[in-house]
């Protein structure tokens, strides 16, 4: 699976952006990953143009850590891109072309934060499809 993660502006709380950087660190160890910053919402479905796209929203569907692994597996070999909006959203037709649409909490997440998160799951997912003790649920 080759990664492509696509988010509206670069994190500037520094606790967030030294968390992006260090779990995407971490999972080039197990797949290929691209970290793009948009400067709008707009700009995101062309960054993931040719790509299955998860779009992150608290409207989504909730998993557990084993249930998003077990839906992921889904795109297998595949190119995936995961969305994340900024404190506006996003604009028509996003939620429209997800191949899914992923809550990581049914509480609305501050956009750095969500990126965060989001980071070290796909970290977490990858540990977990590999054997590794990270994830002890």
């Amino acid at each position: 699976m080759r990664l492509r993660v696509v988010a509206v502006g670069k994190p500037r709380l520094a606790y967030a952006r030294l968390g992006v950087e260090e779990y995407a660190h971490r999972i080039q160890k197990y797949a290929p990953l691209e970290v793009h910053f948009v400067k709008e919402a707009r700009e995101l479905l062309p960054r993931a143009e040719g790509y299955r796209k998860v779009v992150l929203d608290e409207r989504g569907k909730l998993f557990t850590t084993e249930g998003l692994l077990e839906e992921l597996r889904r795109f297998e070999g595949e190119r995936v891109a995961f969305l994340v909006g900024g404190a506006e959203g996003y604009p028509e037709g996003v939620r429209e072309r997800a191949d899914l649409l992923l809550s990581l909490s049914p509480l609305t997440l501050q956009h750095e934060l969500a990126l965060l998160i989001l980071m070290e799951q796909l970290y977490r997912l990858f540990t977990l499809r590999a054997g590794h003790p990270y994830h002890r649920p």
